[in-house]
């Protein structure tokens, strides 16, 4: 399940690579004024449109409300639409909730050295993992990814109340407060010029920060 605005640069290619592993994408347009539904339908996803932006937290919200319509669905992996996140992660940890007792796992740029993270963006993503820590009690180390794999019954449970970046840590609440099954899984975080210009800069990530303290 893939949120989506103003990507249509890149998006027709994470889309297709996405679907030599996982054949069905969700997309939800959060109110695009590019070419970004076009190019989404052109790599072959199912796309949920917003009328207007309401934010990442009510696009996935969305995608996971229409995936769930599908009774032969049993897993659910959010994706970034950037093209930071690597599709081999997201199978990984597909067969994670495949093979173990788990019912979310959640993807850490933190648990190996495959990603480069600026030192500043370093130091606030680890403020922000405290705060959760501290919240939550749900011990995560990175608790700002984008790139999860839920089964059904955490896709159905987990409220998302927060529409934009404040739903990040809203999620890690509910993974404590419904008792879910959790793990990680290092994954790779590619920062392009691209996906720095959309929103993953330092400045960013004193966003979602604020957010936490805010919400």
């Amino acid at each position: 399940m893939i949120p989506l605005y103003n990507e249509a640069p890149v998006v027709r290619s994470v889309i297709e690579e996405a679907r030599k592993t996982f054949p069905k994408v969700v997309c939800v347009d959060d109110g695009s004024t590019d070419a970004s539904v076009r190019e989404a339908e052109a790599a072959g996803a199912v796309v949920v449109r917003h009328p207007v932006n309401l934010g990442q937290g009510a696009s996935l919200r969305t995608g996971l409300d229409y995936a769930l319509g599908d009774p032969d669905a049993d897993y659910f992996v959010t994706f970034d639409a950037d093209g930071q996140h690597q599709v081999a992660d997201a199978l990984i940890m597909v067969h994670m909730l495949d093979e173990q007792p788990l019912d979310i796992v959640v993807g850490s740029r933190f648990l190996d050295d495959r990603t480069k993270v600026a030192f500043v963006k370093r130091v606030v993503l680890k403020l922000g993992i405290v705060f959760e820590r501290m919240s939550s009690g749900v011990h995560l180390t990175d608790a700002h990814n984008g790139l999860r794999a839920l089964n059904r019954h955490a896709a159905e449970t987990i409220a998302i109340t927060q529409n934009r970046m404040a739903h990040a840590s809203e999620i890690v609440a509910e993974i404590g407060r419904n008792d879910l099954r959790w793990a990680e899984a290092p994954v790779h975080v590619v920062y392009t010029d691209y996906s720095r210009s959309k929103g993953q800069s330092v400045w960013n990530s004193v966003n979602i920060l604020s957010d936490l303290f805010l919400k």
